[in-house]
C-alpha cells in the first residue's frame, strides 16, 4: 500500500540544472528549524571537495524525481556564497598526517619545505540560526535507529518543510516513507523521532505528487 503526499520531494543527492546547463548535485539542505521551512541548498559542482554554493530556495523553479532546477545561469551559480570554509592545517613534517578528511591543494608559501604542502579541511558553511541535513544523517526512533535520511518533503507555496523522507532500514526491505514533521526533531547529528520502530513500520510507502 502506498500514501499520496502533496508537495515537492527534495532528494539529497538531486542533479541541480541552472537555465544553461548542469551546475552540480545536492549535497545537504539547510532549514530553519523555527519555522520548519527549507532556506538553502548545498550544490557541489564536482565530485571533489570545494565549490559548493548555497542556493536560495527561492531560486528554485522545478523539481522533478532525480532533478532540480535553478533559476539562474551557471556563471551566476559560480557567484552564490560559498558553502564551505577552507582552513589549512599546519605542515606536516612528521609523516604522520592528519586524517582522511584533508587533501593536499598544490599550496606553495613562503617558508613551506619543499614537497611538504598546508592541508585544507572543509568546514560547513550554515547561516545563523539554522542547521543543515545531509542525506544518511541517521533516524532514531523512540526505541532505537530505525534508517536514515534520503530528503524532504516541501509545501512549495511558502517553502515548509512538511515530511522527512526516511529511507528504512534493510531488516524491512527498503521502502521510502514520509514522517511528518511534526514528529521529527533534529538532535545534534542525528534525527529523532517520536514514533516506535513498529508505529514508523507500518507507515505506507510514500507516493509523491506535485
Amino acid at each position: 500500500m502506498s500514501s499520496s503526499i502533496k508537495g515537492e520531494a527534495f532528494q539529497i543527492g538531486a542533479h541541480v540544472e541552472a537555465t544553461d546547463g548542469r551546475c552540480g548535485h545536492v549535497t545537504r539542505v539547510i532549514i530553519n528549524p523555527v519555522a520548519d521551512s527549507l532556506t538553502h541548498l548545498v550544490v557541489e559542482p564536482g565530485h571533489h571537495e570545494g565549490g559548493a554554493r548555497l542556493v536560495p530556495v527561492e531560486l528554485v523553479v522545478g523539481v522533478e524525481e532525480d532533478r532540480i532546477r535553478i533559476n539562474c545561469t551557471r556563471q551566476e551559480f559560480d557567484q552564490l556564497d560559498e558553502a564551505d570554509d577552507v582552513q589549512f592545517l599546519p605542515v606536516d613534517t612528521t609523516g604522520v598526517g592528519y586524517g582522511s578528511n584533508a587533501s593536499a591543494w598544490p599550496y606553495y608559501g613562503l617558508g613551506t619545505p619543499l614537497g611538504h604542502h598546508p592541508q585544507p579541511v572543509f568546514i560547513d558553511r550554515v547561516p545563523l540560526g539554522e542547521v543543515e541535513i545531509r542525506r544518511g544523517d541517521p533516524v532514531h526512533a523512540k526505541d532505537g535507529l530505525i534508517g536514515a535520511i534520503e530528503g524532504l518533503v516541501i509545501d512549495p507555496a511558502d517553502h515548509h518543510v512538511t515530511h522527512v523522507l526516511l529511507q528504512e532500514g534493510h531488516w524491512w526491505g527498503h521502502k521510502q516513507v514520509a514522517i511528518p514533521i511534526g514528529a521529527a526533531n533534529r538532535v545534534g547529528d542525528e534525527v529523532r523521532v517520536a514514533l516506535t520502530k513498529e508505529e514508523i513500520e507500518a507507515l505506507p510507502e510514500v507516493n509523491l505528487r506535485a
